[in-house]
């Protein structure tokens, strides 16, 4: 299993390095999870479980910078099963604001998916700011 972990991690930076060089300014490996750091002084943590398969996070820490997180992951909360995608969610802007999760089960591609989200938001942010 920790293989299969180091694998994708592996995969995912490589993604990352290579897709996303105009918003990332470092990509790590910190407590067993991959860190994005993006340009904004934000950070998007990667983790993919080594003991259940499939159970991953994808967590955009923006809290520092405008108050804000986002986060898919698929952790079975007990008080989220009346969302549609059940166990997948996605906390869109705080941790209370729970809705369904279409990102990709395949680690790879839902790494692309929320970075070009992402992406959108930083964009979306400088252009205000350039008014």
């Amino acid at each position: 299993m920790s293989r299969r972990v180091d694998e994708a991690y592996l995969k995912i930076r490589v993604v990352i390095q290579r897709e996303f060089p105009d918003i990332t300014l470092l990509v790590e490996e910190v407590y067993g999870k991959v860190r994005v750091h993006l340009i904004d002084g934000s950070y998007l943590d990667v983790w993919l479980s080594r003991r259940i398969p499939g159970r991953f996070a994808y967590h955009w820490e923006h809290r520092q910078v405008d108050g804000g997180l986002h986060r898919h992951d698929n952790r079975p909360h007990e008080h989220l099963r009346c969302v549609r995608t059940f166990p997948k969610h996605l906390h869109d802007g705080s941790e209370e604001n729970v809705k369904e999760s279409a990102i990709s089960d395949n680690p790879e591609k839902a790494v692309k998916e929320f970075l070009s989200f992402i992406k959108s938001k930083l964009k979306t942010v400088r252009m205000r700011r350039s008014y």
